[in-house]
C-alpha cells in the first residue's frame, strides 16, 4: 500500500520506466508521508490505437469522479 499505475503508450526503455517508477515513488511519499518502501509501480503499455478503448473510457472520462489531475486533450 499505495499502489500506483501508469498507462501510457508503448516507446520507453526499461531505464526510463524505472527512473519514472521512482521519482512517483519519491513524490507520492512525500505528499502522502508514507515510507518509499511501502509503494508499488507497475507501468503498462497501451498501443495509441486502443488508448480510447482501454484508457479513456475506463478512466480518463471527464465522468470518472477518482481522477485528481485530468488531460488537457
Amino acid at each position: 500500500m499505495p499502489h500506483i499505475t501508469v498507462q501510457m503508450y508503448p516507446g520507453r526503455d526499461d531505464t526510463k520506466k524505472k527512473k519514472l517508477a521512482d521519482e512517483l515513488v519519491k513524490a507520492a511519499s512525500a505528499a502522502l508521508d508514507v515510507p518509499e518502501k511501502s509503494f508499488s509501480v507497475s507501468i503498462v503499455d497501451v498501443p495509441q490505437d486502443e488508448w480510447t478503448e482501454k484508457v479513456y473510457k475506463n478512466a480518463v472520462d471527464p465522468n470518472n469522479k477518482t481522477i485528481y489531475k485530468r488531460p488537457g486533450y
